[in-house]
């Protein structure tokens, strides 16, 4: 699907609060901007929607016993938009039942709904570890200290098909010293005390290792051109930035140069500029004119 036909159905209702190369982003409810889009023409959703925190918080957020019938709507959207191909990736924070040590499971509930209800297809479930995060909640793990700190998200990544567009050759990391050393020096192939069987091909140099579906990357942007240029500018920052790493990485992993990638719950747009970065077009959606505003500061303006 060409974008820019794409653009031009959303442009008929709305007009993009700003425009870059390979992308706008819009103002509004990403539910009524959504319903523009063509059917089969968006190869990857990314987002971070408002959690479903026992506290309510500026950006607004909905209790966890409301969560999943509020997002369903989106969700169907979602799936229309997505190519037989797309993925659709959703990072999810936890929360406890108000006034209680014990977790809430809605993220696991609206999971079964995705699935069984919608249509998705769980391609794999991730885990986004945020090693900076505060010791929260407060109540239960710094004061009581009956609890750990909660420094993990969920992200379930999702697809129309049960066969999505991933190439994990995108997303290699960095040999360990010990990998180098074995590739060096080679490896006498050996049965391991589980019973797997690790051949020669165990010596193949494949320019990095398979990353694991834990995410560790850290949310620490405190002095960033993008909060310092918000200042500059006397605008106030989303207060809950994903980290530009998260959408990255998902973006390389599930994405071609030039594909479409659509953050309906954008806040402070990282998705957007790392798409922007990585030449993929895009289309954000926020509505909180404060939070669309200070996006644009994102790419050195």
């Amino acid at each position: 699907m060409n974008s820019q036909l794409i653009i031009a159905a959303i442009a008929s209702h709305f007009t993009p609060f700003y425009t870059k190369k390979y992308g706008q982003a819009y103002l509004g409810d990403c539910l009524e901007i959504i319903k523009l889009i063509t059917d089969d023409s968006i190869n990857l959703i990314i987002t971070s929607p408002p959690f479903a925190l026992t506290r309510k918080k500026e950006y607004g957020n909905e209790s966890a016993e409301k969560y999943i019938d509020w997002f369903l709507p989106f969700a169907h959207q979602f799936k229309r938009v997505l190519a037989e191909d797309g993925s659709f990736v959703l990072d999810l924070g936890g929360a406890y039942l108000p006034g209680h040590p014990v977790r809430s499971i809605y993220q696991y509930e609206l999971l079964v709904r995705l699935c069984k209800e919608v249509g998705f297809f769980l391609a794999q479930e991730f885990y986004h570890y945020n090693p900076a995060r505060l010791p929260t909640p407060a109540e239960w793990v710094t004061i009581r200290r009956i609890r750990v700190k909660d420094t993990v998200n969920v992200v379930w990544w999702l697809s129309k098909t049960p066969n999505p567009k991933a190439d994990n050759r995108k997303v290699l990391k960095p040999y360990s010293q010990s990998m180098k050393k074995l590739l060096k020096n080679g490896y006498k192939a050996n049965i391991r005390p589980s019973g797997h069987d690790i051949s020669n091909k165990f010596q193949k140099d494949n320019q990095g290792a398979i990353p694991p579906n834990l995410l560790e990357i850290a949310n620490t942007e405190s002095n960033s051109a993008y909060l310092q240029r918000c200042k500059a500018a006397r605008v106030k920052p989303h207060p809950a930035r994903f980290p530009q790493g998260f959408a990255d990485f998902f973006i390389r992993f599930l994405t071609d140069e030039g594909d479409i990638v659509l953050d309906p719950f954008a806040g402070s747009n990282t998705t957007g500029f790392v798409a922007e970065t990585l030449q993929r077009r895009w289309i954000s959606c926020e509505i909180k004119e404060d939070y669309v505003l200070g996006s644009e500061y994102r790419f050195g303006e």
